[in-house]
């Protein structure tokens, strides 16, 4: 596979150990040739990394396996994922999910990805819906546009959203930022 074919989500096989794609970065400079800045996470624990790739320069693709599975809970030993098909649970590490138990709630589907039958990372949503549990009152005819205020959701993630939300409303937020969307459909 091509550097330029790389996309968040992806696995890849460099210098003997797999990693999990983060972010990619596609450059052109105005003087040189192209280039993808790639940042990926050790499926072994060891943290992350950056590298980059000239955009034809070939690197190896692992695969991975879907599994649709619900999140359950999480303790100190990890978060516990049900596999929707035989019912088997298992305990992923807080450096295996990094920020993206804040985008979770309990008895969500979640995809998860896994390799040679060990889940290795989870594929969030775009976005996802969550409560304000906290925020501040807006203050009465404030219209200045573009007026944010903190607020605190169900999960912990913290956001900043328009004046006019209010605690026990649900939003609407991007997985990839963490930052306000909309406010939810209401059913």
């Amino acid at each position: 596979m091509r550097a330029n074919e790389l996309r968040p989500g992806m696995a890849i096989n460099l210098d003997g150990k797999l990693y999990v794609v983060i972010k990619t970065e596609h450059t052109k400079p105005g003087k040189g040739p192209a280039y993808v800045q790639a940042k990926m996470r050790g499926v072994d624990g060891s943290g992350t990394a950056e590298r980059r790739f000239n955009s034809d320069a070939t690197v190896e693709a692992a695969t991975l396996d879907r599994r649709e599975m619900e999140y359950l809970y999480s303790d100190a030993s990890g978060a516990t994922f049900m596999d929707c098909e035989d019912f088997d649970q298992s305990i992923l590490g807080e450096d295996l999910l990094g920020d993206a138990l804040l985008y979770l709630k309990p008895n969500t589907s979640i995809t998860v990805l896994c390799h040679e039958g060990n889940p290795v990372s989870i594929e969030l949503p775009a976005s996802v819906e969550l409560e304000v549990t906290d925020t501040p009152p807006g203050i009465k005819g404030a219209t200045a546009t573009n007026q944010l205020k903190e607020a605190t959701l169900e999960t912990g993630l913290k956001t900043r959203v328009p004046p006019f939300i209010v605690n026990g409303e649900s939003v609407k937020v991007s997985t990839e930022d963490g930052s306000y969307q909309s406010r939810a459909k209401s059913d």
